[in-house]
């Protein structure tokens, strides 16, 4: 919610007498000023350069990802499940194994589908099962320049944090391996720049629509197409890897929350009445019936086939009879299956980590780590080399955010700043929920899906470190300055340990250098 003035909204009565020649202006027009500039706050205005700059921020992240996309030339770490269940797909429409019988799985498949269309273009070969990924990968960090441009306001700070997101050593490992967790991500991103976008629409509805001072609930907000089109990307995240469940989960109170303050803004006198009237039955059709719809569509393969090739599609033939369709029952208990192998999920694993280390870094995983032959090239003339793909998010800019979240807390919970509440929404959807499973094998790596939100905590610390446009020119350069110096140091940073990212060969000291903990070996 914004913070809003105290003072009442409501006119006063009507003078009984008429007010005389240098009265000040009647009180409702200073109430639709005062309303209409708490409701909008311009955007900068659209030159080239709010374009170029996203996508010049975007052709950098893609070369970054594309570069040698083929190596390692092999299948790395969960690419043995999902380049070879993408194939499967593209094959059978659903997930069989090796003898062609059935195979149970724990994701959904729409993840996997985007993957497959890699292989169906390229081939089956590491550069067909990564190429989507990596484009997803490039495609966020346009996204989140343009997303950051519109919630911080600025075309430098949007750009800022495009470019950071494509320094970042776990989003780049990521986007140059056929896993979920980054089409998870895009998804989860584009997703909170539409919401972006409409939050910004329905406040320019309700100042077109002043004044309300009078109005209990204020006015419907009529079609919100942004915000439908944000419940068909959540549920393309849903249908990707359920914990796009928790970003649903937290988006949909986020925008209700934003309809409270856009209402109260407004001088509408009751804002929660109206939100809940007026806007929560349809915020709940827009994202969680449209995401529901979607994730339903993503199993048509598995509703096509039959039981001699979906996993479960007989199940129903040997129950009880009830209402529902026999294939609709046996899909519904193939998900309870499901539910219930992600829940107990407890082999050990020797890069599992907990929640509590994985901003700071404390154990990546990795992906892949090889000891090429001495005079290999990258070698040089060392006794032993190392080739690695390490999924390590690049520190200067990590352990900055675990700072930058603490400012946003206090500007969150102290001033009431939408921006920061909206980030913290993020990184608590991506984050948080994973506390809840303390027995079960987790990762640090799906830390990636809110990776842009921590890169937009930093750039908004970053923004207060350059000052307001209206700061004095010598306070700005300052900012400027500094803020410069930061993000050159994270781009350093991850040019470091770019060989450790990528599978370059280089001499095993070369390597050892760049583990600076231990456990990161």
């Amino acid at each position: 919610m914004e913070r809003v003035p105290s003072t009442s909204l409501e006119p006063p009565a009507a003078p009984t007498a008429p007010a005389a020649p240098d009265a000040r202006p009647a009180r409702p027009a200073r109430v639709r000023r005062g309303a209409r500039d708490r409701l909008l706050t311009p955007l900068p205005a659209e030159r080239p350069w709010s374009w170029l700059g996203p996508l010049l921020v975007a052709a950098v992240a893609g070369g970054i990802r594309s570069w040698r996309l083929g190596t390692p030339g092999e299948l790395v770490f969960d690419e043995v499940y999902y380049a070879d269940q993408a194939r499967d797909l593209l094959r059978h429409g659903t997930e069989v194994t090796d003898a062609g019988a059935p195979e149970f799985v724990v994701h959904p498949p729409l993840g996997k589908w985007l993957i497959g269309l890699g292989e169906q273009v390229l081939g089956y070969d590491p550069v067909g099962w990564r190429v989507v990924v990596a484009l997803l990968g490039t495609l966020s960090v346009l996204v989140l320049a343009r997303a950051g441009r519109r919630l911080l306001r600025s075309t430098l700070l949007g750009c800022t944090a495009g470019l950071l997101l494509a320094v970042d050593g776990l989003h780049v490992v990521h986007s140059r391996t056929a896993l979920l967790d980054v089409i998870l991500g895009t998804f989860v991103l584009c997703a909170f720049a539409c919401l972006l976008v409409d939050r910004d629409r329905v406040r320019e509805r309700l100042a077109a629509a002043l004044p309300l001072d009078a109005a209990r609930y204020g006015p419907p907000l009529g079609l919100r197409p942004w915000r439908l089109a944000a419940g068909v990307l959540l549920g393309a995240a849903c249908a990707t890897k359920w914990s796009g469940l928790f970003f649903l989960a937290a988006f949909g109170l986020l925008t209700v929350l934003w309809d409270v303050g856009a209402r109260r803004a407004a001088g509408v006198r009751r804002p929660w009445g109206g939100a809940l009237l007026r806007d929560a039955a349809p915020a709940a059709a827009s994202l969680v019936l449209t995401s529901a719809v979607l994730y339903v569509t993503s199993w048509a393969g598995w509703f096509a086939a039959g039981p001699d090739r979906a996993y479960g599609r007989d199940w129903a033939a040997g129950q009880p009879g009830s209402w529902l369709p026999a294939s609709v029952r046996s899909w519904l208990h193939l998900q309870a299956q499901m539910l219930q192998v992600n829940q107990d999920l407890s082999t050990p694993h020797p890069y599992e980590s907990n929640p509590w280390g994985w901003l700071v870094l404390a154990r990546p995983v990795s992906f892949y780590y090889e000891t090429p032959e001495p005079g290999t090239p990258g070698c040089g003339d060392a006794d032993s080399c190392s080739q690695a793909v390490t999924g390590l998010g690049t520190p200067a800019l990590w352990w900055a955010a675990v700072a930058a979240l603490a400012v946003l807390l206090v500007l969150w919970a102290g001033a009431r700043d939408w921006r920061a509440g909206a980030v913290l929404c993020g990184v608590a959807a991506g984050w948080l929920p994973w506390f809840a499973y303390q027995d079960r094998t987790i990762y640090s790596f799906y830390a990636v899906a809110f990776v842009p939100f921590l890169v937009l905590a930093v750039v908004l610390v970053l923004g207060m470190v350059v000052g307001p446009p209206g700061a004095p020119p010598r306070r700005r350069r300052w900012g400027l300055a500094l803020a410069g110096a930061y993000v050159l140091l994270v781009v350093v940073d991850f040019a470091w340990l770019y060989p450790v990212l990528t599978a370059e060969v280089v001499p095993y000291g070369s390597w050892y250098d760049r583990m600076w903990l231990r456990s990161w070996i």
